[in-house]
Order: C-alpha cells, then structure tokens, then sequence
C-alpha cells in the first residue's frame, strides 16, 4: 500500500508541476488564473472610467495579469524536491489513511506538510520571475510599477478625488506565491481523483493494484 501510494502521488505531483510549468497553463485555465489583488479591485472595476481610459489602463491591466501568470509558471518546479520529500517521509498509518480516506485525502496530506517550505521556495522565485522582463521586454513589477503610479496620479488629482478613486499601494509577490500555489493543489487534486477513479490513469502495476480494489 505505502508503496502504491508513493508511486501513485510521486506521478500525480509530477504530473500537475508538468501541466503547470507550461505557457499559458495558468493563464488560460480560469481555475487557476491569477488576476490582480483585491486591494486593487479599485483600479479593475474604475478602468473604463475616461480618466483611465486614456492612459490606458484596461491595457495595463491585462498585461499585468499575463506577467503575473508568467512568473507563477516560471516558479512552478520549485515543488518537484519538497513533494518529494514529503512523499517518501510518508508513515505505513499516513498511507492506510490516505487510501482509505476520500478523493482528496492525498492532496490534504501534501497540502499540510509542503505548504510552507513550497511557500519559502517560490516566494524568492516568483519575486525573481516578476523582476524578470519575461513579457515584452518588461518585467511585471515594472508593469505593476506602471499602473499603480498612473493610478495613483489620477486617484490623488482633483479630478479623481471627486470621481471616488482612491490611491492603491500593495506588493505583488506574495499575492501570486498564494495564488500560484493555490492553482498548483487544484491540479495535484485533479491528478489524485484521476488516479483513484480512472483505470487508465494508473500506469503501473502498483498503481492498478492498490487503487483496483475497493475500500
């Protein structure tokens, strides 16, 4: 069993860092997207807004978003070592209980005991990747950098005070670290219900005759 089950979240953590580390694999899939911070729903929501308009924030907006994304792909490996060390440190007990518990159990126990290290290894890297000029030769903190201080120029004038707009001030990294991390157990998950649920997802022999037989 403890074997069948290291084998069994070894292929599907593999396999959910594999489909996220990839172009657009964050971008395009609306379950794991990464869109901007709450604090700067503000901004979002007041886009078409004439003063925004035309410095073109909606613009902004959405190649912030894309960078964003782009650096939480960029991240994504860092999690192949913590998962495996979390995997092999895995107790006979750990084991029974993950395979007799229900269609996430396994991303539970990995959500508990990698969390933290996966947040201290991407965090570095995603405030790295966010320095980066990955998208049109401009970093996302330089995106950032831009639309908030357009932002703020227009939230701070007369002009925007009246219209309601207030001044944002946030840091990206840690907002895509949560999110980034977030999207990666949405796929570990999804990778777990396959293995438990569809024959063709066990791809070895182990794998068929632990997750065969019924509970």
């Amino acid at each position: 069993v403890i074997v069948g089950l290291k084998s069994g979240l070894t292929i599907g953590t593999d396999t959910a860092v594999s489909v996220v580390s990839k172009m657009n694999r964050y971008y395009l899939d609306e379950m794991i997207k990464i869109y901007l911070p709450p604090e700067a729903d503000i901004i979002v929501d007041n886009a078409d807004n004439p003063l925004l308009a035309a410095i073109g924030m909606q613009d902004l907006i959405d190649d912030i978003i894309l960078k964003m994304n782009r650096a939480a792909e960029d991240a994504a490996t860092e999690a192949i070592p913590i998962f495996v060390d979390a995997i092999t440190s895995m107790t006979i007990q750990e084991a029974f209980d993950i395979l007799n518990g229900d269609d996430t159990s396994a991303t539970h126990y990995l959500r508990e005991n990698t969390y933290e290290d996966l947040k201290s290894a991407f965090q570095p890297k995603i405030a790295n990747s966010l320095n980066k000029p990955l998208v049109g030769g401009i970093s996302a903190s330089e995106t950032w950098a831009s639309v908030t201080g357009l932002y703020n120029d227009v939230a701070n004038s007369i002009a925007g005070q009246l219209a309601g707009l207030t001044p944002v001030n946030t840091e990206l990294d840690e907002h895509v670290t949560v999110k980034a991390l977030d999207g990666l157990f949405v796929k570990v998950s999804d990778e777990e219900k396959d293995i438990r649920t569809d024959p063709l997802a066990r791809v070895n022999d182990i794998l068929k005759k632990v997750f065969g037989k019924t509970k």
